[in-house]
């Protein structure tokens, strides 16, 4: 009798016991989700300023014009005391080539226009915040982006970046980059992938956590915008991707100061296979009285990246500079660029031309040497050649399916 008072009382002890630690598992995981709400709307309250203005586009994004001296950027410590510089003090000598096509970015299509002294940004929604992976790297790459350091691919678990791009080769130092570049919207296959097409500045390694990037170009992402549609982007970062940087203005850094483009606004129309194709020009180079990098885009200053947000790029230039194509899959299924390979050609493969760099004397020229990275080409191809006779110059091909789903692939 007295062992069976005792089973029963350890039976309910360990009955008490197990509820106790589903109610603690319980209010720890509504604790979590609490903490994760508050530190949401603190990056939201942080991110998206008081507005003079708001528009509803077309495509659904609410922007936000917000005044130019209270963007985000003035958020970093190192731009407390920063001065607006409005225009680079001079531009590179030898730019050639058809006059830009203006870039259309759906927004405006409407007549928009923000008020004088402020600039267009694309308000952040909690679902924004939520898509990513933590509230700390909202708006970030998780992913390496390709660099000699990695040239078989880049894998994190079980998402890889691939890639089919060029390299400048035979200098040691560049002041910049110009290219024209080919816009398409690829569809997205798996819920996390994203494709674009951009051009990097770089220097430093991966190796000494010391890789400094200015990025630009066009990407579909909808892991970051909620949508499908191929949107003009921005990235930069001074320690390989570790904790710096972001896309956009989801960080302070950047300084805009045009108040036309909505850096991660939907770019429309875009290229349409065997039919029109639409392209613009994007010229990224170090301003030598300020040593800021500024970015142009079809012919209209953007903004800048201020010298001082960077270690290596702060007093140096870039040991690299790429342009072409890449994609992040679960699965290497993505297509790249237009989903058809370079040797479809114009009207059917996505192609980046005109493309030049910028020397120590503030010149542009092509490059003197092209060197391609495709880690995969039966899926993803990368091709180049140059014409003196016409505004192509030195231009390359890029793109591909994706890699068949049963195909065994070696990545790194």
């Amino acid at each position: 009798m007295a062992s069976r008072r005792a089973w029963l009382v350890a039976l309910l002890l360990l009955v008490a016991i197990f509820f106790a630690e589903g109610e603690a598992e319980t209010v720890s995981a509504a604790a979590a989700t609490l903490r994760r709400r508050q530190q949401v709307r603190s990056l939201l309250k942080r991110l998206n300023k008081p507005p003079l203005a708001t528009f509803q586009s077309p495509d659904g994004d609410i922007i936000d014009c917000v005044h130019i001296s209270r963007q985000p950027a003035f958020d970093h410590p190192l731009l407390k005391d920063h001065i607006i510089q409005m225009r680079p003090s001079i531009e590179p000598n030898g730019l050639y080539g058809e006059a830009p096509r203006p870039m259309t970015q759906t927004w405006n299509q409407n007549g928009e226009e923000c008020p004088d002294n402020s600039i267009p940004i694309r308000r952040t929604n909690e679902e924004d915040v939520l898509r990513a992976t933590s509230v700390t790297t909202f708006g970030k790459k998780t992913y390496r982006s390709p660099h000699p350091d990695h040239l078989g691919g880049v894998t994190d678990g079980h998402h890889r970046a691939q890639y089919g791009v060029a390299s400048a080769t035979g200098d040691a130092n560049y002041y910049g980059t110009k290219v024209t570049i080919n816009v398409w919207q690829p569809t997205i296959v798996t819920s996390g992938d994203f494709s674009l097409a951009q051009l990097w500045i770089t220097s430093g390694s991966y190796a000494n956590n010391d890789l400094n990037t200015i990025e630009a170009g066009w990407q579909v992402y909808p892991t970051i915008y909620g949508d499908g549609r191929t949107r003009l982007f921005i990235y930069w970062t001074r320690d390989a991707y570790n904790r710096t940087g972001c896309y956009n203005l989801a960080c302070s850094g950047f300084v805009q100061t045009n108040p036309q483009f909505v850096l991660g606004g939907s770019i429309s129309p875009v290229s349409s296979y065997g039919g029109t194709q639409y392209e613009y020009d994007y010229l990224v180079w170090k301003d030598p009285a300020s040593g800021n990098w500024w970015l142009q885009v079809a012919g209209n200053y953007v903004g800048y990246w201020p010298s001082s947000i960077f270690t290596r790029l702060q007093t140096g230039v870039a040991d690299t500079v790429q342009w072409g194509g890449e994609v992040y899959s679960p699965k290497i299924t993505q297509p790249m660029g237009s989903g058809h390979f370079p040797a479809e050609g114009f009207g059917n493969a996505a192609y980046m031309r005109a493309i030049q760099v910028v020397d120590s004397s503030n010149q542009l020229k092509p490059p003197n040497g092209v060197g391609l990275i495709a880690p995969l080409p039966n899926c993803y191809q990368v091709t180049t050649s140059s014409s003196t006779t016409t505004s192509w110059g030195t231009y390359i091909y890029h793109g591909g399916p994706g890699c068949p789903q049963n195909s065994q692939i070696d990545v790194m």
